[in-house]
């Protein structure tokens, strides 16, 4: 009983920066790691960021010192600040994490529905 909403997409030029949010609610009781991951056209999804509970975070070779992934543990929020956004860069971008409920013995991969983000001239 856990959604994972996305917001923040949208049509941005080349050079352009956009901040991605990710909202966890329902019967959240505790969240591990998150991420981002995103899926062009024709292609794999792709894992773009994780940051763990502590976090500690990892990224995509694509993106390093372009990207930041932040959390806000208060509001169960994750977040994908990207600067220097490349045309390459488009793609629907899909949040998860890694979540206990109050209601369950172990925790569960959840995926949020995605946001759409085009870097276009």
């Amino acid at each position: 009983q856990v959604q994972l909403v996305e917001s923040g997409g949208g049509l941005v030029q080349p050079g352009g920066s956009l901040r991605l949010s990710c909202a966890a609610s329902g019967s959240v009781f505790s969240i591990n790691a998150m991420g981002w991951y995103r899926q062009a056209p024709g292609k794999e999804r792709e894992s773009v960021a994780v940051i763990t509970s502590g976090g500690s975070t990892t990224y995509a070779d694509s993106v390093k010192g372009r990207f930041t992934i932040s959390r806000d543990n208060a509001k169960n929020t994750v977040y994908l600040q990207m600067n220097s956004l490349k045309p390459e860069d488009t793609a629907v971008y899909y949040c998860n994490g890694n979540i206990w409920t109050a209601s369950s013995g172990s925790t569960r991969m959840y995926w949020g529905k995605g946001t759409l983000v085009t870097i276009s001239s």
